[in-house]
């Protein structure tokens, strides 16, 4: 059902211990839709990268309600988080190793998600054998392996240049496309946003509160230099 909540936010709110209980976060209340592809926006450091770990579980809210409807979660982030001592194949195999796969079944499915990023051959390198934007789509050929149903990304191509950014958006996009996971993607850029979303929420600074919530209805792929699109950053930049 294309319009179901995999995931509810209801009243949430969180506060750093040491900040003596004052808010980084909320009230905020929000829902994605299954399949659906919703991104959040802010200033730098008014909690965005907080909230998807208070989604993915990670740390718990000070208040307010999380409702997950969904069988798995997983993150990509912006510093690849990657073990530097793995290969690129036991890198993207790690998930699955986690959770009991055996090793021929372990292997097999990273093999095929780092063929689906781009990645054939690559799978006995190790990380600092390999380009920053390499490095993220062992991420997410990681994140991949464990068929979430939503897929959390945190500034996926903040470190990326912006052949490697433009390259990466597009494969992320073919994948969901594909697979149709939720997806949930912490951006800084109002472009990004609007160019791979189907959504777009916009919060201010600490407390973050929700200032705008954004449908984007144009078709894809998208054109930055489109009238339309040109008129939706305006909107949601002069909401911050």
């Amino acid at each position: 059902m294309p319009n179901e909540a995999i995931i509810k936010i209801d009243g949430l709110a969180y506060a750093f211990p040491d900040e003596r209980r004052s808010r980084t976060i909320g009230p905020i209340s929000f829902q994605a839709r299954r399949g659906e592809f919703l991104s959040l926006v802010g200033p730098s450091g008014c909690g965005k990268s907080t909230l998807l770990r208070l989604i993915a579980g990670v740390i718990k809210p000070s208040a307010g309600n999380i409702t997950r409807q969904y069988n798995e979660v997983t993150m990509v982030f912006q510093n690849y988080a990657l073990f530097p001592w793995l290969s690129a194949l036991d890198n993207a195999a790690f998930g699955l190793h986690m959770q009991g796969v055996s090793e021929k079944n372990r292997r097999s499915i990273a093999l095929e998600k780092l063929r689906e990023v781009g990645l054939a051959g690559f799978e006995k390198r190790f990380p600092h054998e390999l380009s920053g934007g390499e490095r993220q789509r062992v991420g997410v050929a990681r994140a991949l392996a464990l068929n979430p149903e939503l897929l959390l990304m945190d500034e996926p191509f903040s470190n990326l240049d912006i052949a490697s950014a433009r390259a990466l958006k597009r494969d992320i996009l073919s994948l969901w496309s594909k697979y149709r996971m939720t997806v949930i993607m912490v951006n800084h850029l109002i472009a990004d946003a609007i160019e791979l979303s189907d959504r777009v929420i916009v919060l201010n600074n600490r407390p973050a509160k929700i200032v705008l919530e954004k449908e984007i209805s144009l078709s894809r792929p998208r054109n930055h230099r489109n009238q339309e699109f040109f008129r939706l950053e305006d909107t949601i930049e002069t909401s911050l």
